[in-house]
């Protein structure tokens, strides 16, 4: 999954897991996976802000505006 689309669907599966689901299985702890699928998703939104951000500075053009050769 990539994007913010894929990181809120982590948060929100992991969030149904954790706090909304009643199921039981045997060996999984499903509260523990639906933590883990819930940071794993917050921190793929972070990193994704922070990418987003950088690139998004890097992009825009700078502009002189001590310059004045306007005719």
């Amino acid at each position: 999954m990539g994007g913010i689309g894929g990181c809120i669907a982590l948060i929100v599966v992991g969030a149904v897991l954790t706090f909304a689901s009643d199921w039981k299985m045997d060996g999984v702890n499903l509260d523990l996976v639906g933590l883990i699928m819930m940071a794993a998703g917050a921190l793929g939104l972070a990193v994704y802000a922070s990418v987003f951000k950088r690139r998004r500075t890097a992009a825009l053009p700078v502009v002189d505006e001590t310059r004045r050769d306007i005719l």
